[in-house]
């Protein structure tokens, strides 16, 4: 293991995580300051706002792409954040997913999401670094977006961080949002979480924290038939971040390593935003001493 990166699975949140500080924040902020000290060479990230039907998947090729708007922050917070497309980067994605059997095309007018520059400025306020999108497929299949992540795994070992931008408990049907839209609160907990967001939560967290290798990938996939999946995920968009990321950290190499919660919020009573690393950069005498 002491040739890979790790790989993140990133709880992401409404949009109001760009803006209020929170521990997730935080995280991010100091998994960005560990990237940049081990002089990484650049992010590839699948979020969960864009998907292309049939068949097929898209890596981003604009080379001057816009922001989608961000509801309920203030734009100063994002506005002038310049983006970092690496073209180069993603040529060669598209050629290894084209490999690994995908249909895959370049997309040169897709403008960014904030699924996926929300972290971004979190995790690299000073300047966003080299970044490859990769979208989802609209159909949603785990195993699909599992072998994505394999696909793409190799580049683990040439220093990129491979980072799943979605959702540990997503369901926007079963929120709270009356303290966010009256008083501009996403953090209010005027009452506890319901049950079903605890317990699949919890699952959540069992499956990355005491599984590896293969099994990983096993027990991911087993989460979409966990009786309160549905519950926890009205839409199947926020969990393929989490397929990708077991597929990019699911090889028999990875066997051992399991994933760690560095950092969780709460927001609109009922979403989670659980924060998952998996693996470590490798040890340097600089880190070790």
């Amino acid at each position: 293991m002491t040739n890979l990166t790790p790989v993140h699975f990133f709880s992401h949140g409404s949009t109001m995580m760009l803006g209020e500080p929170s521990d997730s924040a935080d995280y991010w902020k100091r998994a960005g300051d560990e990237a940049l000290a081990h002089k990484f060479k650049g992010v590839i990230m699948m979020g969960a706002h864009w998907d292309a039907l049939g068949d097929r998947i898209e890596v981003a090729t604009n080379p001057k792409p816009g922001k989608s708007p961000v509801a309920y922050v203030h734009p100063s917070k994002y506005v002038d954040y310049e983006l970092n497309p690496d073209l180069e980067t993603a040529d060669r994605c598209i050629s290894m997913l084209a490999d690994a059997g995908f249909d895959v095309s370049g997309n040169p007018s897709f403008d960014w999401i904030h699924d996926t520059y929300l972290i971004l400025i979190r995790m690299f306020p000073n300047g966003c670094p080299p970044t490859v999108l990769i979208s989802m497929n609209a159909r949603f299949d785990p195993h699909f977006h599992m072998t994505v992540g394999e696909a793409l795994r190799p580049l683990r070992k040439e220093g990129y961080l491979l980072i799943g931008s979605g959702g540990a408990v997503h369901n926007l049907y079963r929120n709270n949002w009356m303290p966010m839209l009256r008083f501009s609160d996403n953090f209010a907990q005027e009452r506890p979480p319901e049950p079903w967001a605890l317990e699949f939560r919890q699952a959540v967290e069992d499956v990355i924290s005491h599984n590896s290798g293969p099994t990983l990938r096993r027990a991911m996939t087993r989460l979409m038939k966990h009786p309160l999946y549905r519950e926890a995920h009205a839409t199947d968009d926020h969990f393929m971040a989490a397929m990708f990321v077991a597929g990019a950290a699911g090889d028999e190499e990875d066997e051992g390593v399991c994933g760690e919660l560095k950092a969780e919020t709460w927001e609109l009573t009922n979403m989670c935003n659980s924060q998952f690393t998996i693996g470590s950069w490798p040890r340097t005498l600089a880190s070790a001493a």
